[in-house]
Order: C-alpha cells, then sequence, then structure tokens
C-alpha cells in the first residue's frame, strides 16, 4: 500500500516573508579588463517565487488546498509574485506597502555554479502589516495547518498573535525559525530550524545525547509540542514528548540545498494536515527534500515524486 495519503482536501495557510527569486542563466568565456572578474554573458533568465511563496508552492504542488498571506511592494516584482502564485493555484492576499521594495534575489549562473547573488529588499509598514493581521484572524477558520515562514524580513512581527490566535483556534502551527530570539515563538506545535539555526540559539553540542538534553529544554520553554531539527547530511531529527525519532539523509546527489527547508515544513505541513503522524510526516519530508536538493534553485517535489519513492 502506498504511504502517501490523499491530499486534496487538506488546506494550508502559509503567512509570512515572500520574495521573487531572479536566475540570470549565461556563459562566462573571459575576465574583464576593467577588474578581475569574470565577464557573464546572460542567455536566460528565470523568475521563481521565494521565501514563503516557495513554501506555498510546495504545498500545493503536494496536492493540497493553499492560501497565502504576505507584504509586497506596489512594484513590478510584487506583481511577478502574485501571476507567478496564481499560475501555481494558490489564493494570495498580497498587502501592497507603497514604502517597500518587494524582496528580489538575483543569482548569477553560469556552468550550474552560482557566481554572485544581489539582494534588493527593506522592512514594511506598521500599519500594512496591522491589517495582515486581522486577514490573517479571518483566514483561520479556512486552513486546517498554520505554516509560519520566518525569513527575518520583517513580514511576521505580529508572529506571538499569530501563534496564539491560530492555537486557540485549535489548528497545528508550523514555523520556519529565524535569529536568535525564539520566545516569539512560544506555544506553536513545531518548529523546525537547520542545524546552524539550531546551535545559534542552544549553543554547540558535543553529541546527540547533548542535542536530546538542549531539544528538551528549548520545547519545555516554548511549550512546543515537537522540535524538528533538520541536520544536512546527518539527516533529520525530530524531538517530541514521546521521545526521539531520526531519519537518516536519503543518499542522492546533492546538486542545490536553497529552498530545502521550504520543502521540508510544506510537506510536514501537508501530511499531519492529512492525518499523518510526526513521525510519518517527517519520514516523508525527509524524501521530499532529497528530491529537491537534487535540483536547481528553489524547486518543488510534486506528490508524484514522492509515491514513485515510497
Amino acid at each position: 500500500m502506498n504511504a502517501v495519503p490523499d491530499t486534496s482536501a487538506t488546506r494550508i495557510l502559509v503567512v509570512g516573508d515572500v520574495m521573487l527569486d531572479r536566475y540570470w542563466f549565461g556563459e562566462v568565456s573571459r575576465i574583464s579588463p576593467e577588474a578581475p572578474v569574470p565577464v557573464v554573458k546572460v542567455e536566460r533568465s528565470e523568475e521563481r517565487p521565494g521565501g514563503a511563496a516557495n513554501v506555498a508552492r510546495n504545498c500545493a504542488a503536494l496536492g493540497a488546498r493553499v492560501a497565502l498571506l504576505s507584504v509586497v511592494g506596489t512594484d513590478e516584482a510584487g506583481q511577478s509574485l502574485a501571476r507567478l502564485m496564481g499560475e501555481s493555484g494558490i489564493e494570495c492576499s498580497l498587502h501592497e506597502d507603497a514604502k517597500l521594495s518587494t524582496t528580489v534575489k538575483l543569482r548569477v549562473i553560469a556552468r550550474q555554479q552560482q557566481l554572485l547573488r544581489i539582494d534588493f529588499e527593506n522592512a514594511p509598514d506598521h500599519e500594512v502589516l496591522q491589517a495582515k493581521l486581522a486577514d490573517f484572524e479571518l483566514r483561520l477558520a479556512d486552513c486546517d495547518v498554520v505554516i509560519l515562514s520566518d525569513y527575518g524580513k520583517g513580514g511576521l512581527t505580529h508572529i506571538t498573535e499569530m501563534i496564539a490566535l491560530a492555537r486557540a483556534a485549535g489548528k497545528l502551527v508550523l514555523v520556519d525559525p529565524k535569529g536568535e530570539d525564539y520566545a516569539r515563538y512560544t506555544g506553536a506545535t513545531l518548529l523546525t530550524p537547520n542545524r546552524s539555526e539550531m546551535r545559534q540559539v542552544v549553543g554547540r553540542w558535543q553529541d546527540d545525547a547533548e542535542l536530546a538534553r538542549k531539544a528538551a529544554r528549548l520545547r519545555e520553554e516554548l511549550k512546543l509540542e515537537a522540535l524538528l531539527v533538520t541536520r544536512s547530511e546527518e539527516g533529520m531529527t525530530l524531538f517530541s514528548g514521546a521521545g526521539t525519532v531520526h531519519e537518516p539523509a536519503v543518499a542522492r546527489e546533492v546538486y542545490d540545498v536553497s529552498g530545502a527547508g521550504d520543502t521540508v515544513i510544506a510537506t510536514l505541513a501537508v501530511m499531519l494536515g492529512s492525518g499523518m503522524s510526526l513521525p510519518q510526516a517527517m519520514r516523508q519530508a525527509n524524501l521530499a527534500a532529497g528530491i529537491v536538493v537534487g535540483k536547481l534553485g528553489t524547486a518543488t517535489c510534486s506528490l508524484d515524486e514522492l509515491k514513485q519513492i515510497n
């Protein structure tokens, strides 16, 4: 029997920092006479949703019904994001802030290697964020799971209130955290820090036993049901009241790890919303992450791809 559940009725609300990932692909055949840098002759360009928008796209690729709530600028990049999300069948509520530049990450790539990344960004206006909080309250009734995707760009200023509202409404709340202040994530169902993000908050650990002790302390402090630490080539480890469960990394050629965390939290949310237990959902998230790191750039894992490797 296939391990992947029916996800068609699962409803996910994704809230967080969105960005537009731009890729310029070209060839390098010479060094600039102006400075010792390569000259890239750009041959094609591509745009993909990034940040919370990539999380939403991953949820949709897995068959769920998805709504995305975020803030963008009144600019061409914001319009591109709205169009791309519409093409993925995602219901969007992108609040516009005239003072904001939509976050854009421009990557220059030659021979499958990233040569340069240029970021364009600033923080959103407080009034727009307040309006987003009201919109969030209205949307809670129509979802099974809430994903709060924090990229530290200012779009989740009211995250503590969002978690409290969602938990009071009986929703599962999954958070992809950023920074050193995890107190603001108190009361969430699950956090998904990567190895370096976890170290930033709890310090280094000598072995798995010490990591388990630090994870238990953090879970207790933040009143979390579970903590999932993604550990790159060491796989991922789930810490909950039921104990510790580990999934080794799926052995495959790693092509690009950007966006893998988005795939992990999206898969967890869709699988939990479709009735799977946390350890079962983690197994699927680990398999999905193994698929996307074999693709270039921010990518998704489809339901069919997941079924094929189960």
